[in-house]
């Protein structure tokens, strides 16, 4: 590292976890480099800019030499809902994730595998994943939920800029490799016609929606795996309540919920003539 900042890199991917880039991200951007950190070391740092290039990268100015990534449930929740918040204004959200493994990390994949078939494998979770679902996805905070769930909450109103969003979310690591799945519901402001939000989610940038239910087409995990977008389907009216509509999102978690984000914001700061 200390060669790398010697050579003065126009830009650095960070993803070496929290306590690496609490060290090293300020070396880099006092050497002029743009850090683009994919730890959650910086999302909750008022100081510093939490983007997803499609929202909020106009935020961006050339003296952000340290950028947060958010968390990959997160980024996909936020570019489905994009549009359709600024056109309605959310006033409230309840999401629960169904998380793959590889969230976790190389550990979960080889337990799961290794449950699977009847091998050897490391532990990475307190319980059997395979053929199982366990309603804990990262530690336990104070208030009861844990720090994913708390994520959600948090990096949603800092990226739409927009503390009056309520937001509750449950989220559960599920036996599955390549993708996370959420349930979103979503309350807005002003009403809605179905034909209207069907068209805003067709045209909102980073996403597809895959929605045909005469034909079994919805997004899934399976489906996801591999590609860049965040894949929205299952669009329907909540029916218990006025304003509120609930839809099914899917997206590669390390793609879009990680790398490919991280690596839109870099070709940002290259487009916008930030780095020569």
């Amino acid at each position: 590292m200390l060669q790398a900042i010697s050579m003065k890199p126009q830009i650095a991917i960070f993803s070496a976890g929290g306590n690496t880039s609490l060290e090293w991200a300020p070396r880099f951007a006092e050497a002029g480099t743009f850090v683009v950190d994919n730890s959650s070391a910086w999302r909750m740092d008022p100081g510093k800019k939490l983007v997803v290039p499609e929202i909020n990268a106009d935020v961006l100015t050339p003296e952000d030499k340290i950028i947060a990534n958010p968390n990959c449930s997160t980024i996909q929740m936020v570019v489905a809902l994009n549009l359709l918040h600024k056109k309605y204004k959310l006033n409230r959200l309840v999401v629960s994730t169904y998380q793959s493994v590889t969230g976790t990390g190389v550990k979960a994949v080889s337990q799961l595998e290794g449950e699977r078939n009847g091998t050897e494998h490391t532990k990475a979770y307190p319980y059997v994943i395979d053929k199982n679902c366990i309603p804990q996805c990262d530690v336990f905070t104070d208030n009861g939920y844990t720090k994913e769930e708390m994520k959600l909450v948090n990096e949603t109103r800092k990226i739409f800029g927009d503390d009056t969003i309520r937001l509750t979310a449950t989220a559960v690591r599920v036996p599955v490799v390549g993708g996370h799945s959420e349930s979103v519901n979503a309350e807005f402001e002003h009403e809605f016609e179905m034909n209207d939000v069907m068209q805003i989610l067709n045209t909102t940038p980073g996403a597809i929606l895959y929605d045909d239910i005469l034909n079994l087409k919805y997004p899934m995990a399976l489906y996801a795996n591999g590609k860049d977008e965040v894949f929205v389907g299952r669009v329907r009216r909540d029916e218990s309540q006025p304003k509120t509509l609930n839809m099914w999102v899917v997206a590669d978690n390390l793609r879009k919920g990680a790398a490919t984000n991280a690596v839109q914001i870099a070709q940002y700061l290259l487009d916008k003539g930030f780095v020569k």
